[in-house]
């Protein structure tokens, strides 16, 4: 078997972990400690996360979208895809190491995806962006922790708080889509997307198409 290989490592924002990219023949990883965030084989839900929003707001003309968390790029693909040209997408990735690893030794993943016109990467904090700009999207993907409960950074949880989702909703335009990528089910965030006044719906998702571990996306649509 191909043992892997670390290619490098960077702190969380806190400075408290490290994210570590690793690499088996074609495969990548990134890691934080002894969790894997994300896998290069493994990418039908984070897509899915794409489809489910972009789905949403098919009828809107010239539509912005915001994408919390670049990853191994599967979301930002699958939505270039579902968009067509009068579309923009802006990447906030908090991480600056992860931006330099898509365009570095993940490159090939990524095909070029970044060098997109319909693409912005902000190395920013995606909350400061919602917060920053009212009714200024047509969609909202989060997918910058393992879910409503961050692991990653604390701060994380903020966006999922009731006065975060409230903030979220402000951000977007009328008819506009939140959508949240979760490891898992979590009836309290579920909760607090209704109090924050959306409509929710959860879709249950696989991690590698049919098959892999069951994920959960929240599609909540401002009404």
């Amino acid at each position: 078997m191909i043992p892997w290989v670390q290619l490098d490592s960077a702190r969380t924002p806190d400075g408290a972990q490290e994210l570590r990219l690793k690499r088996r023949g074609s495969e990548f990883s990134i890691m934080l400690g002894t969790n894997e965030l994300m896998n290069s084989r493994l990418s039908g839900s984070e897509e899915a996360l794409a489809k489910l929003s972009c789905g949403r707001i098919a009828s809107h003309r010239q539509p912005r979208i915001l994408i919390g968390g670049l990853g191994m790029g599967f979301t930002l693909r699958a939505a270039l895809t579902e968009l067509g040209n009068d579309a923009g997408i802006v990447v906030a990735e908090l991480v600056p190491a992860v931006v330099a690893w898509a365009r570095g030794p993940m490159a090939e993943i990524f095909g070029g995806c970044l060098n997109d016109p319909r693409v912005t990467i902000q190395e920013a904090d995606v909350g400061q962006l919602i917060r920053s700009q009212p009714a200024a999207w047509d969609a909202i993907l989060l997918d910058v922790d393992n879910g409503p409960e961050g692991i990653v950074h604390k701060s994380n949880d903020a966006l999922y708080s009731l006065q975060g989702l409230s903030a979220a909703r402000a951000a977007l335009k009328p008819g506009g889509v939140l959508a949240v990528w979760s490891q898992g089910p979590d009836s309290g965030f579920s909760r607090r997307l209704k109090q924050a006044d959306f409509t929710v719906e959860e879709v249950n998702t696989r991690a590698n198409g049919r098959r892999g571990a069951r994920h959960v996306i929240w599609i909540a649509t401002r009404t």
